[in-house]
């Protein structure tokens, strides 16, 4: 088996650094990206060795519109492809931009701001920072909103299972699909709720992280919407989920790795599309995305092979790609049929 990014499937740390990155045209830019996404394991290396014991890591993942120029010569990912934007009523998950995406994590802050600097000093005018939000962990690995967050993840056992591509895709085996949103809170209606109507919203006692009973657990509570079973089988993903904030907005910054990208998709759409029943996730009624972007980290032995990869080789068509053209793949997921006419945009 490849050998897989390190950090992929560890713990969110207590200081996360979240860099969505564009590359800049031309093919000099690109070389330049390549050359030093390929040395990141190295720089990790380089920044951590001053304290072992703050875990420093980083996972590099590459967005859809930007996989030929920053691989050029391999196919695209099977499921890769931008964000879908969902709306439903006044709910909404945009689809924004990011061809990089830079996942460090660290139990010290100060070696996660340091890692970035070097990197941002490395890349240079070749990229332009599109988002750089900077995040911690709350209490007890708690979100803002007073919940523990991550409780559903697969455990150790089960994180290959659920997390990393294999044979399916054997071109792209030891890498994983990424998945980002940050959402902004809006703190004033939630602490307006009663703690009762709080954990209705989640599915989970706020004090001691239970499960609801069945009974007492409404279908759109957030742990409901979220599940997802295929015959039979409940199917997870490995949220690396951090809190953020200023003293203007604050929230939290979803990361999700999964083995298959539709998986997280259909937690998606389950949260913000209303079934037939007009039933949807509760809790987007207290918290909003603002940004939504897909990526694939792939394998270290890919990562690390990206400064030899020929520039002027051309693109490889995937599967998907020659028997649907670019221009008609859907911007964003046609489920509207699933309850009964209230389409999607």
């Amino acid at each position: 088996m490849a050998q897989l990014q390190n950090g992929i499937l560890g713990g969110p740390g207590r200081s996360a650094l979240f860099l969505t990155l564009s590359v800049g045209p031309g093919a000099d830019a690109a070389a330049r990206v390549r050359d030093v996404c390929s040395a990141v394991p190295a720089l990790v290396r380089s920044v951590g060795h001053r304290d072992e014991s703050a875990a420093l890591s980083c996972v590099v993942a590459i967005g859809a519109d930007a996989w030929e120029r920053l691989v050029p010569g391999g196919t695209r990912p099977a499921q890769l492809h931008p964000f879908r934007e969902l709306a439903d009523g006044p709910r909404t998950a945009p689809s924004t931009p990011g061809d990089l995406l830079l996942h460090i994590r660290a139990e010290r802050a100060d070696f996660c701001h340091e890692l970035a600097r070097v990197i941002r000093v490395k890349l240079g005018d070749a990229v332009g920072v599109i988002d750089e939000t900077r995040a911690f962990a709350y209490l007890d690995s708690r979100d803002l909103i007073g919940f523990v967050d991550g409780t559903e993840n697969p455990g150790t056992e089960e994180r290959l299972q659920f997390v990393i591509v294999a044979d399916e895709d054997p071109e792209h085996a030891g890498g994983s699909y990424v998945t980002t949103q940050r959402y902004v809170t809006d703190f004033a209606r939630w602490d307006a709720c009663k703690t009762e109507e709080q954990e209705a919203a989640i599915g989970r006692t706020k004090a001691d992280d239970i499960e609801l009973d069945d009974a007492a657990c409404p279908p759109s509570a957030h742990k409901a919407r979220t599940t997802i079973t295929r015959d039979g089988a409940e199917q997870k993903i490995l949220r690396q989920n951090r809190a953020f904030g200023t003293s203007s907005e604050s929230g939290t910054y979803f990361i999700a790795y999964a083995r298959d990208l539709s998986v997280t998709e259909e937690m998606l759409v389950r949260m913000y599309v209303a079934d037939a029943d007009g039933v949807y996730d509760r809790l987007l009624d207290f918290t909003t995305p603002v940004s939504g972007t897909n990526f694939f980290a792939p394998s270290l032995d890919v990562l690390e092979g990206l400064a030899d990869a020929p520039a002027d080789a051309p693109a490889v068509a995937t599967a998907t790609d020659s028997t649907t053209p670019a221009a008609e793949v859907p911007s964003t997921l046609g489920i509207g049929d699933l309850r009964g006419g209230r389409g999607l945009i």
